[in-house]
């Protein structure tokens, strides 16, 4: 029986000139693995991602992100390594 560790943390990365809370959690499917992000904007509006591992680099599924959030995004993989270690 495989036990599957449960993956939950939290980064401060910098965007748009200042840091922000990106949340990740990761989820382990069929599939493979997946990690859902959320992060919310100055006025309080929250943004969810989806990441899926494609060559060994995670990359987001959504598109028409905000550019903060695309400014973010090469942080992530960087982020993930960290916690996976």
């Amino acid at each position: 029986m495989a036990v599957l560790k449960n993956v939950q943390f939290s980064k401060l990365i910098k965007a748009e000139g200042r840091l922000r809370e990106f949340n990740f959690r990761k989820s382990n499917g069929i599939g493979g693995a997946v990690y859902h992000v959320d992060v919310s904007d100055d006025r309080g509006n929250r943004y969810y991602l989806t990441l899926l591992s494609v060559d060994n680099v995670w990359t987001v599924q959504e598109e028409n992100l905000p550019p903060w959030i695309v400014e973010a995004v090469p942080q992530f993989n960087p982020a993930i390594q960290e916690q996976e270690a």
